[in-house]
């Protein structure tokens, strides 16, 4: 997380108009790496720096929580390979930002299947997760193993039980229940989202969590996003009207 530090003044925005939830698909390692005739994880090294960067441009212009797709339940499809090298750089990060995290005040949290992922990798996420739990700054939340489908799979099974088993009325099954069963029960919904490289895809990313989610796709490629292309889509949140269905 080292870049040059910032005040809010220097970036013209609002603070009173700041979204309190971003999240982001960061897509477009691979393509970086292509153009440049590299192997595909050196694109997602290079993406781990960036990583870094917007973390600290969260923290520094003040964004409570920070979502960050960073693997999802389709990408072990992906070959074993890059899984396994994926896995190698996600414990490497977790075990380099632990003093960061501290220094900051950033509580690190997951969601997702953690469940699939590796011994090794799961035992330095809830260290990490553990020791920054305290922490109340800002939020850095990491999808891994995630996938929306499987989110709201998860909460109907789990409701299902406690209506099977009586401590919950059908009736009782409201838009305002079922957050209380989503990974993200502790966080507020996204108020922006945005997603490199280009796609125009929600790629089965939060998906009841972002019915009122203002989206920005940027063709900028993850590993090239940083801090003014980041500061330039705030600006542009900020002239939106969001009206919530509402005239």
């Amino acid at each position: 997380m080292n870049s040059d530090p910032f005040s809010l003044n220097q970036t013209g925005l609002d603070s009173a108009r700041l979204p309190v939830h971003v999240a982001i698909i960061m897509d477009g390692n691979g393509r970086w790496a292509k153009k440049r005739l590299l192997n595909r994880i050196k694109g997602h090294e290079k993406g781990t720096e960036a990583v870094r960067t917007i973390v600290r441009a969260c923290r520094e212009i003040g964004i409570s929580y920070l979502t960050l797709y960073a693997f999802s339940t389709e990408n072990w499809q992906r070959p074993k390979s890059e899984v396994a090298a994926l896995m190698i750089l996600l414990q490497q990060f977790l075990k380099t930002e632990q003093k960061e995290l501290m220094d900051n005040n950033i509580r690190l949290t997951a969601i997702g299947q953690l469940e699939r992922l590796p011994a090794n990798v799961r035992r330095v996420l809830d260290k990490t997760m553990a020791m920054t739990k305290e922490n109340s700054k800002m939020c850095l939340n990491l999808a891994l193993s995630y996938g929306g489908r499987a989110e709201i799979v998860r909460m109907v099974k789990d409701i299902a039980i406690k209506v099977k088993d009586g401590n919950i009325d059908p009736d009782a099954i409201t838009a305002e229940l079922i957050p209380e069963y989503l990974y993200t029960r502790m966080m507020p919904d996204p108020d922006l989202l945005i997603r490199t490289g280009g796609e125009m895809r929600i790629s089965n990313f939060l998906l009841w969590q972002i019915a009122y989610t203002e989206i920005y796709v940027t063709d900028t490629l993850w590993p090239d996003f940083g801090k003014d292309k980041f500061i330039r889509i705030l600006a542009d949140y900020q002239q939106r009207e969001r009206r919530f269905g509402k005239v």
